[in-house]
């Protein structure tokens, strides 16, 4: 009779731990990836879109821990309180990967700048086919041209002035003078002059532009890049975080995202957002 009791509760054991077994674990942690991303994402609206295809296509949950300038979010990932850090191809991206806080950079995305200037338009640059037509109507009518601004901005017009074949003059050459590097185009209003500035904060109120407008854009000489920015070797993150970084970024990079981006940016009115070639 004992026999049977203990074989009868030696059963029962077996069955209930086959059950707990089979038994989804509810209490398993969801994953979550801290992510830092350059403004311009943001302030369009297409980063809150995009975290929100990310969960579904990946299951990971995304929180934005900055959205700001890179002076902001690069120390943010530096420092580990990121795992993931979205801003343009830079200096500061290439430090990261140089130091081994960051793994191989890859663009997933394009944003464009623009030429702004005064609505008088003093050298007829608003039915230029692009941007180094523009230039070279602003050379030829010796306007005044804001060119040493942020290394983005630059760096676009160096290209654009190669382009050309042309090389600037004095008035071609005027430094930004504002406070804030938001507070560009009320330098060049006071100037009279041209700038070349991101589109996204010009159209999206960032950067107070009363008396100038935007005059070309659309040029895709004119772009420049985002780049995905995963944990290098010397970076804290976890493994954990690590693949979600990378399945994240996978997922920007891959047809799916690349649709994503096409389909929120549309929907914004844009472009202000461009797919990889």
């Amino acid at each position: 009779m004992k026999l049977s009791r203990l074989f009868l509760l030696a059963t029962t054991l077996l069955c209930t731990s086959a059950l707990a077994a089979e038994k989804p674990n509810h209490h398993t942690p969801p994953h979550h990836l801290k992510v830092a991303i350059v403004g311009g994402p943001v302030l369009a609206g297409l980063w809150p879109v995009l975290v929100e295809d990310i969960r579904q296509a990946t299951g990971i949950t995304i929180e934005t821990v900055a959205a700001a300038p890179k002076e902001i979010v690069v120390p943010f990932f530096a420092q580990g309180k990121a795992d993931l850090l979205l801003i343009h191809g830079s200096d500061e991206a290439f430090a990261l990967l140089a130091t081994g806080l960051a793994a191989p950079l890859r663009a997933w995305a394009m944003n464009e700048h623009v030429f702004v200037g005064p609505e008088d338009d003093p050298a007829h640059i608003a039915d230029a086919p692009n941007g180094s037509e523009a230039l070279r109507r602003i050379a030829q009518a010796d306007a005044p041209l804001i060119a040493f601004r942020d290394p983005g901005s630059f760096t676009i017009l160096q290209k654009l002035w190669r382009n050309t074949g042309l090389r600037p003059g004095p008035r071609q050459q005027l430094s930004d003078d504002a406070e804030l590097p938001q507070r560009v185009l009320e330098s060049a209003a006071r100037q009279g002059a041209y700038a070349v500035v991101g589109h996204i904060p010009v159209a999206f109120g960032k950067m107070p532009s009363a008396g100038m407008k935007v005059l070309v854009k659309g040029d895709p000489l004119m772009r420049r890049v985002y780049v995905a920015i995963e944990p290098g070797p010397r970076h804290p993150a976890g493994k954990a975080a690590r693949k979600d970084a990378h399945k994240v970024a996978d997922y920007l990079l891959s047809p799916r995202g690349q649709a994503a981006l096409v389909k929120a940016d549309a929907a914004l009115g844009g472009p202000w957002f461009f797919p990889l070639p």
